[in-house]
């Protein structure tokens, strides 16, 4: 197989897999490099080559190796249909990633965008990758990365504290990082030329050569495997994927309406909004976040609000509707659930939702231990049709998607006997 094979199309992408490194070999126990270790039954380089090989936006992907291990990469690495014949690297990062963009310069085609990402990171997310590739422009690269979330200390040779350095602004950088082809190729061939070769990643060398990188968001999983325990913690990793794998969608619905009186504040989704009309009911009448908790119910199949809150309880009048959803969340969590997505539609003539919305979105994820973007607040009026065109209620609509394990097989039998017995009766 030769590259001309594949000669990527004008306006895509190619990335280039730093796979070459000798430096850490999980304690020098004369292990292969980590690169080639095992996570179940692949190899990290494995894994994060497929990682790139489903994305639609790559159009190839280049390893670049030790010349040492090329046995190793033959023996870890599936042909996939994006992937080109490993090259060589040099001695430091800077010199394999060099050595991969002269290979690609080298195609009949060369491609536009380039992404450079570590072996040792198997983990990249499909979402990842593409907010790198929305952040590359001209003059302009990208790289995920996340905020430091710990206070940092500056510290002498000894180990004693020089100063406590604000972590405003600091992030940790990961890969893939993004640039024009062509630009990062001249920043490699610039320090080259002025004999740097001491940057520890490719933005390093980019912003020398007088370039711009932004930030995109980063994942936590997109870790760098360093030492023996981070193999430990990428092979959790793996056993929760392929748990996640077992799991499948359930879609909940729910549906709520309550008459509007007079006096406020309302709330609605679990957020204080000035009105001069509230939503009636038992507790505080909240329709988004009873929506929301039947919406979980129906998803795991537990009832529905008025079972578990019943109206008649004393107990329950007036009551926060936060402890409706949380209770809703944490028996889907019971029950091997992962709740990755809730939408809801409030259904009122007036107050105005749109200011609100980001604050509910927050207020509703808070509740429910998810990320804000998991959660979408929408509403509409009524087009004056009705009572709730009127102005005389108030009404929601949510949905609500929880991954949930995937029946055992003995229990599908069981359903479709029980089903058999029930038509035979009949």
């Amino acid at each position: 197989m030769s590259r001309a094979d594949h000669i990527p199309a004008p306006g895509v992408t190619a990335v280039i897999i730093v796979a070459a490194g000798r430096g850490s070999r999980m304690g020098q126990d004369g292990s292969a490099p980590k690169q080639y270790a095992r996570l179940g039954e692949e190899a990290v380089l494995e894994i994060g080559c497929r990682a790139f090989e489903s994305h639609d936006g790559i159009a190839v992907i280049l390893p670049v190796i030790h010349p040492d291990d090329l046995g190793l990469f033959e023996a870890a690495v599936t042909q996939h249909g994006k992937l080109l014949p490993p090259v060589f690297g040099g001695a430091t990062r800077q010199q394999s990633v060099h050595a991969g963009l002269r290979a690609l310069a080298a195609l009949e085609v060369p491609p536009d965008r380039v992404l450079v990402h570590d072996a040792a990171r198997p983990f990249v997310s499909a979402g990842t990758v593409s907010s790198v590739l929305d952040g590359i422009a001209s003059g302009t690269g990208a790289l995920p990365g996340l905020a430091v979330p710990d206070t940092v200390k500056r510290v002498d040779s000894d180990g004693a504290i020089e100063e406590t350095v604000p972590r405003d602004g600091l992030y940790l950088a990961q890969t893939p990082q993004g640039f024009v082809f062509e630009e990062l190729l001249a920043a490699h061939e610039a320090a080259l030329a002025a004999g740097r070769s001491d940057f520890t990643d490719d933005a390093a060398v980019f912003e020398w050569d007088g370039g711009r990188t932004v930030i995109v968001a980063g994942n936590a999983e997109n870790f760098k495997i360093t030492t023996q325990d981070d193999i430990g913690k990428a092979n959790k990793i793996m056993i929760l994927k392929e748990e996640d794998k077992a799991k499948v969608p359930h879609v909940g619905h729910g549906y709520d309406v309550h008459r509007l009186v007079p006096g406020g504040p309302a709330i609605l989704c679990g957020v204080e909004v000035e009105s001069g009309m509230r939503p009636d009911g038992h507790s505080d009448a909240d329709v988004g976040l009873h929506a929301l908790t039947d919406a979980v119910l129906g998803a795991i199949c537990d009832g529905d609000i008025g079972s578990h809150f019943p109206p008649s309880d004393p107990q329950w009048k007036g009551a926060s509707s936060d402890r409706f959803l949380a209770h809703a969340c944490r028996l889907a969590r019971e029950k091997g659930g992962d709740i990755v997505h809730l939408d809801v539609t409030l259904i009122c003539e007036a107050p105005k939702i749109g200011p609100h919305r980001d604050v509910m979105r927050r207020r509703v994820a808070e509740i429910c231990g998810m990320a804000a973007s998991q959660v979408s607040v929408k509403a509409t009026t009524h087009e004056r049709i009705g009572t709730l065109g009127r102005g005389e209620g108030i009404a929601a609509m949510a949905t609500a998607t929880v991954m949930m394990p995937a029946a055992p097989v003995d229990a599908h039998k069981g359903a479709q006997e029980a089903d058999r017995e029930d038509l035979q009766q009949e």
